[in-house]
């Protein structure tokens, strides 16, 4: 993203506030170190996890042969070898998204505790707000991934199909299965989502509001809108976007603004498309609709779809119609 940034945000006091946010560069202070060695760990296994989903090719021609000779035994037990390794890789994925939800939660306690405000933490605790931007990031293109690869139902279908035949006709016992049918069970629920690991970061989110209640809710949804807001002015902005050092920092920005849009609209009470929303959604929709339709449309469709309070009736029809709802 080039040197430090100068991004131009109001405060919650809604004074006027300057500071550098820089994605790329930022180092942690003392305070942060601790924190942030732990989320660098779960960082790198998402790098890790974004690189096996996108070849992710699955063992489609295999189960289709499965399919049309049902009593063939050496076409079944292929198919089945096929099916196994990739099922593993989807118990890691799942797995991975239960210790994502921990993550956030430390993070978010961090960076939304009563010590200073949340413009404040965004500008002083910059090292910890990136790794942030970075889980988010990772949540809206693991589910890009996800949502443009049907290889992932059909193998897990097929496999939670085999399981319990096999389960029917004595073939198999449940310890000699590494998923076996009670994680199938929670796997299901996690890939049936359009949306999982956003799903799972909403959830994530809600419920740390809840567990903390001595904690008030503006400060975790202040948190939230004012990184929306950074991340709005950054792409809107041409002198800030001329510093970008690469066009994937254009992607990283619109999935961060995103995300944060979308744990806005679960925490809030009235959402983040109310006209009292401290998230200019329409400005936002802007941004996004002002890209080329092909690297956003995952993106828009995720606010259609995703977002708790967009159907409702305080949802201005200006928005709607941005959005084409």
């Amino acid at each position: 993203m080039g040197n430090l940034i100068k991004v131009l945000t109001r405060d919650i006091d809604n004074n006027a506030g300057n500071f550098f946010l820089d994605f790329e560069n930022a180092q942690p202070t003392e305070a942060e170190r601790q924190l942030w060695e732990q989320v660098s760990k779960v960082l790198e296994e998402a790098m890790s996890i974004l690189q096996d989903l996108q070849s992710y090719s699955g063992a489609g021609e295999a189960i289709r042969q499965a399919i049309q000779q049902p009593n063939d035994e050496r076409v079944q037990e292929k198919a089945w070898n096929a099916v196994v390794p990739l099922v593993g890789k989807l118990k890691k994925f799942y797995e991975f998204s239960l210790k994502l939800e921990g993550t956030l939660h430390g993070l978010l306690g961090f960076l939304t505790s009563a010590r200073c405000s949340p413009t404040q933490h965004l500008e002083q605790e910059q090292a910890l707000a990136r790794q942030f931007a970075e889980i988010l990031h990772f949540t809206l293109r693991f589910d890009e991934l996800k949502m443009t690869n049907p290889a992932i139902q059909n193998d897990f279908s097929y496999y939670r199909r085999t399981l319990s035949r096999m389960r029917i006709n004595n073939l198999a016992t449940e310890e000699e299965n590494e998923v076996n049918n009670e994680l199938a069970n929670r796997m299901s629920l996690f890939y049936a989502n359009a949306t999982p690991m956003l799903k799972t970061l909403s959830d994530a989110t809600t419920k740390f509001v809840s567990d903390n209640t001595d904690l008030p809710i503006e400060n975790t949804t202040d948190c939230l809108s004012t990184m929306a807001s950074v991340c709005k002015v950054m792409l809107e902005t041409p002198e800030y976007r001329s510093r970008f050092a690469s066009d994937e920092t254009v992607l990283f920005c619109l999935r961060v603004m995103v995300g944060v849009i979308i744990l806005y609209d679960y925490v809030h009470p009235a959402g983040a498309f109310v006209k009292s929303s401290k998230i200019d959604m329409k400005g936002c929709i802007k941004v996004l609709r002002d890209e080329p339709p092909n690297r956003v449309e995952g993106l828009l469709n995720a606010l259609r779809y995703t977002t708790k309070h967009l159907n409702d009736d305080t949802t201005s029809k200006q928005i709607k119609n941005m959005l084409h709802v």
